[in-house]
């Protein structure tokens, strides 16, 4: 299977010439899978320290309208867009293929800080990190800051996951992030592949840092994407997948993960 990663431009609009030159790459190289960042149109609500309830509106306004635009790239597509939660919104990470939508995640680790008040905006109406099946290979998504957390990868390699999928609207600490991917692949086995937001400008706020990346099932990076290089792709094999998943650290079990040992332990 092949899976293409990008870096978007913040703020981007599905009519816009950013978007248009990044249709024509994914025409050009037809991946079977094109992963998106997170939440990839209109504007990062969070970066507001409390809810505005117009500014969540434009916000699903803005994804709802660019269905169509990725329906029509080739392949399928995953990303994430933001959908009503109670009176907040959920961040809903989704695969669109032949037309189907079809809901995988929902957002559950939100930070709070300056740039990232997540927390005043998100919540999560579908709870547990669920793997689904495409074509053959077995995914996983993690949405942004949930990759920080290795107990996740680590939950889908014990569900039989061969590629954790990171949509990403992350800043600029690049180092911080390429180490919680390449650990999530060491412990978990998997391929992890990441697409993120870029600032076109330095004062932006908040700033996010692009690179785009994919690790391979033992922690090597495979590819990245920059300014001069936006957009990448790559073949999955599964049976990288199975061999890494065999191997050292992903064979080694909490004590009283086996049924078995638990009962010894009872």
């Amino acid at each position: 299977m092949k899976i293409a990663i990008c870096e978007l431009p913040d703020g981007m609009a599905h009519h816009s010439l950013p978007w248009g030159a990044f249709a024509r790459r994914v025409e050009r190289s037809r991946p079977d899978l094109t992963l998106l960042n997170e939440m990839p149109f209109g504007p990062w609500t969070a970066r507001l320290a409390t809810f505005d309830p117009r500014l969540a509106a434009a916000s699903i306004e803005a994804h709802e309208s660019a269905l169509t635009a990725l329906g029509a790239l080739p392949g399928a597509v995953i990303s994430s867009r933001p959908v009503r939660s109670g009176d907040k919104l959920a961040n809903e990470a989704f695969l669109l293929a032949d037309q189907h939508y079809r809901p995988l995640h929902h957002k559950q680790y939100f930070p709070h800080e300056a740039g990232f008040f997540e927390r005043e905006w998100f919540w999560a109406d579908r709870i547990g990190f669920q793997p689904f099946d495409f074509r053959g290979v077995r995914f996983g998504v993690l949405l942004c800051t949930e990759l920080m957390f290795n107990e996740r990868a680590r939950h889908y390699r014990r569900q039989g996951v061969h590629v954790i999928l990171v949509p990403r609207a992350s800043g600029t600490a690049r180092d911080l992030w390429h180490t919680a991917a390449r650990m999530a692949a060491i412990v978990s086995g998997c391929y992890v592949l990441s697409s993120n937001r870029v600032s076109p400008h330095a004062d932006a706020m908040p700033r996010f840092g692009g690179s785009g990346f994919a690790y391979s099932p033992t922690g090597e990076l495979l590819h990245e994407t920059s300014e001069a290089n936006p957009f990448a792709t790559l073949e999955i094999n599964v049976d990288l997948v199975r061999h890494a998943q065999r191997g050292y650290p992903c064979y080694v079990r909490e004590l009283g993960e086996d049924p078995a040992e638990i009962n010894a332990l009872s």
